[in-house]
Parts: C-alpha cells; structure tokens; sequence
C-alpha cells in the first residue's frame, strides 16, 4: 500500500463528490486508499456509501468536529503514508503519491510535509497553476495547514493525534507542537500543489469570518492551557491583542469575544485533563520559525 488519503466532510457532497472524481482519476485503487468520515451530514452525503464502493466511509449520525473526526480516521489508515486532504481540495500534481513518497525518503527526519495550497475556484487545473509559486521552495516551518498535507503514520503514532478538546481551527497546530517534541521536522513544499477550492469572496459574506474568529480565540486559549509550561501570560495577550483588535471594532466580535470567554471558563476543566506541558525548547524552535500563511 503506497499511501492512504484521509478526508473529513462535513454537508458538503458536491464539494465531495468532485475532490473524489479527481483523486480517482489520479490514483492505483489497489495501492491507494481513500477513508472518507461523514461528520455528522444532513444533506445526501450518505448516499455516497453505496455509490462509491472503493472508498471506505465512517460515519458519525452526530457531528464531532473535524478534529474529533480525524481523531478517529487517521489511526485506522493501512498506509505508512497518510495524506490528508480537505474535502474542497484536490491534488494539481498527476503524480503526487510518487513524489510524496520520493519527499520522505529523501528527507528522513521530517514527520510531516506541508503542501502549496492554491485558493480559488479555477475553470481548470491549468488556471490553478498559473497561481503557483513560480520557483521551487522548501523551508522548515511551525506549522501546516489541514487541507494538504502528509504525515508519516509511525509519526503521528507517537504523538496524541488530533485532538479530540478541539472541534475545528487550531488541530494542526496541536499536532505540530506534539511532532516537534518528539524531535521531527515540519516542511514546507511547494513540489506538490493544491487546489483549495474556496470562494473567499463568499465565504466571507457567509460571516465565516466571524464563525473562525470565535473558534480560534477558542482554540488558542485550549492550545496554551495544554501545552505551555506557563500559559497565562500568552493567554492574556491573546484576549488584549483581540479585544483590542477585533472586539472594540466590530459588535459583532465583541459580542463572540464574550461568548468565548465564558465557554473557555465553562470548558477549562475538561481541557486541563488534557495537559501535556512541551518543553520551552521546542516552543522556542517553534517560534523562530516560519509559519505559513492561512
């Protein structure tokens, strides 16, 4: 088995349905799996079940969260390769398994690579590329980004996976800290590329904006109280820089602003069950390093 493709979806079947016309177009089914995690859909998405026979569906009837979701998935994979793939993004490389693979062996001490993420909705492949960084580049970084990457399964073995205290915005950087800790290497690499196929335009008069805002102030404060040794003075510049920023200029992020401050007090229990303290070293590593854009 040369690689397992890992998806979680969420109401979004044509999304789905596209990004899996494309991988199969682009894949050996009897050296490529597909796991496909059906979070908690409402719409039709479960009628994909019967419909696509090759691809191994999990489903959860009430939704976990990406994060959860993944947490089920990834340890279920069969492949030593485990690429993950949003359910709105596909490859722009034909042979993107075989360079994959080429890109681990190459560089032993990397747990994880992180792809070119293109962002838009192109009339082709071709119009994607023209977007495309224009000379190679790879460079060791902080963090990925969720809708294209790969991990080593030995990996993301030792490490806790994605976290389950976590619904969605802020996994990958927890399983980046938890793979930096055990001494492998995060890079950035823009030999294989992807379609991320997101109307930005769109997306932000859906409020999505608004509805990240939230989950990240969230997140971020969940991601201190795990893994700093000391978070208190990184979460109270968290809250100043945003309620500075966002809440004394929006109504609307203030009032989200106030709302995540009483979940985070609700949820501050839970998540403590959770500590893992990191070692100061790595979180300087960490910070000296680039980090990628959103």
């Amino acid at each position: 088995m040369q690689a397992s493709i890992l998806i979680v979806s969420k109401n979004r079947k044509q999304d789905l349905v596209k990004t899996l016309g494309i991988i199969d177009s682009l894949i050996d089914r009897t050296q490529v799996e597909v796991l496909v995690f059906l979070d908690g859909c409402i719409d039709s998405s479960k009628n994909l079940i019967d419909e696509l026979k090759w691809v191994r569906f999990f489903v959860s009837e009430k939704s976990i969260g990406a994060s959860a979701a993944r947490h089920k998935i990834y340890p279920l994979a069969k492949s030593e390769i485990l690429i993950g793939l949003d359910d709105d993004a596909h490859p722009l490389n034909i042979d993107f398994i075989s360079k994959i693979e080429n890109l681990f062996k190459e560089n032993p001490n990397v747990g994880i690579f992180a792809f070119e993420e293109i962002k838009g909705i192109f009339a082709s492949d071709e119009e994607a590329l023209s977007q495309a960084e224009g000379t190679k580049n790879e460079f060791l970084c902080s963090e990925f980004i969720g809708c294209g990457f790969a991990i080593r399964k030995a990996v993301y073995g030792i490490t806790n996976g994605f976290p389950v205290w976590i619904d969605i915005y802020g996994e990958e950087s927890c399983l980046s800290i938890e793979v930096m800790s055990k001494g492998y290497d995060i890079l950035y690499t823009n030999e294989i590329k992807i379609n991320h196929r997101v109307n930005k335009v769109q997306r932000k008069l859906n409020k999505q904006n608004y509805f990240r805002f939230g989950k990240q102030l969230k997140n971020s404060t969940y991601y201190f109280l795990v893994y700093y040794p000391s978070p208190l003075l990184n979460i109270l510049k968290l809250y100043w820089h945003n309620f500075k920023k966002y809440a004394l200029t929006d109504w609307v992020c203030f009032r989200i602003y106030f709302k995540s401050v009483l979940i985070v007090l609700v949820n501050i229990p839970r998540v403590l069950q959770h500590r893992n303290p990191i070692d100061k070293a790595v979180i300087t590593k960490m910070r000296s390093l680039s980090s990628l854009k959103f």
